[in-house]
C-alpha cells in the first residue's frame, strides 16, 4: 500500500512538471491556431497539400502553429508555417506503437498524458482547424465543441476543413440529434465548414486580428 502511495505521489509531480515545461514553452507565444487531422493522410495527398498551405497562410501573417506533432496532416501544417518566419508548435505525445515525431517544430514538446497534452491544444489556441481525420481527431473536436459550449473557454473558430468528409457528420448532428432535442441551433453554430486552407486561414485570420486589437486597446 504505501509503495502504492509512492507512485501516485510522483505521478502528480510527473503531471505537474508536465503541465508547467508546457507553460512556459508556449506563454511566449501570445496565441495561436490549433490544426487536427489524420496521422496517416500524408505528403502526395490532397488534405496534406491544403493542410501546408494553411501553415503558410498562417505564419505569414505571424499566427503561430500548433498540431500533435506527428505526420500527416500535423506535419503538413507545421512545414508550412516552418517555412515562414513565425515559430511552429508539435505536442508530441508517448504512444507504444506510433507517434513518429516530424522534423518542422520550432518548439517541441513531449508529453505523456494526454490529458495534459490536451490541455495544451486549447489553452493559447485563438482557433481551431479540424482537417479529416480519425479518431483522435474527432474526440479533439467534441472536446473543443463542449468547451465552447459550456463557456469554459473564451469561444473561438472551430473551422471543419472538407465539405465531402464531414457534411454526412453535420446531416447527423442536424437531424438525428438535433430533432431528438440533444442539441440546439446555437451548438449547431458553433463551427464552421470550408473546403479550402485559404477559406479556413480567413476565418481565424480576422479573429485573431480582433483579438489582437482588443489587447491593443487594452
Amino acid at each position: 500500500m504505501e509503495e502504492s502511495k509512492i507512485a501516485e505521489a510522483w505521478r502528480v509531480l510527473r503531471i505537474q512538471s508536465e503541465l508547467v515545461d508546457g507553460i512556459e514553452s508556449l506563454a511566449k507565444l501570445g496565441g495561436a491556431v490549433t490544426v487536427f487531422g489524420s496521422s496517416r493522410l500524408g505528403e502526395g495527398s490532397h488534405w496534406y497539400d491544403e493542410a501546408k498551405k494553411l501553415g503558410e497562410l498562417l505564419g505569414a501573417e505571424q499566427i503561430p502553429v500548433i498540431t500533435g506533432g506527428g505526420p500527416g496532416i500535423m506535419e503538413a501544417a507545421n512545414r508550412g508555417c516552418f517555412e515562414t518566419p513565425t515559430n511552429t508548435v508539435g505536442l508530441n505525445i508517448t504512444l507504444p506503437e506510433e507517434q513518429q515525431s516530424n522534423p518542422y517544430q520550432d518548439i517541441r514538446l513531449e508529453f505523456r498524458y494526454f490529458f495534459v497534452r490536451k490541455f495544451m491544444f486549447v489553452k493559447y489556441a485563438m482557433g481551431f482547424v479540424i482537417f479529416p481525420g480519425g479518431l483522435g481527431t474527432l474526440d479533439e473536436l467534441f472536446e473543443a465543441l463542449t468547451l465552447v459550449q459550456t463557456g469554459k473557454v473564451r469561444a473561438f473558430p472551430i473551422v471543419l476543413v472538407g465539405v465531402d468528409y464531414w457534411q454526412g457528420l453535420l446531416a447527423w448532428l442536424e437531424t438525428t440529434v438535433s430533432e431528438a432535442g440533444c442539441i440546439g441551433a446555437r451548438e449547431l453554430n458553433l463551427f464552421r465548414l470550408v473546403d479550402s486552407a485559404e477559406e479556413a486561414a480567413t476565418i481565424v485570420q480576422e479573429h485573431t486580428r480582433m483579438l489582437r486589437a482588443q489587447v491593443q486597446a487594452e
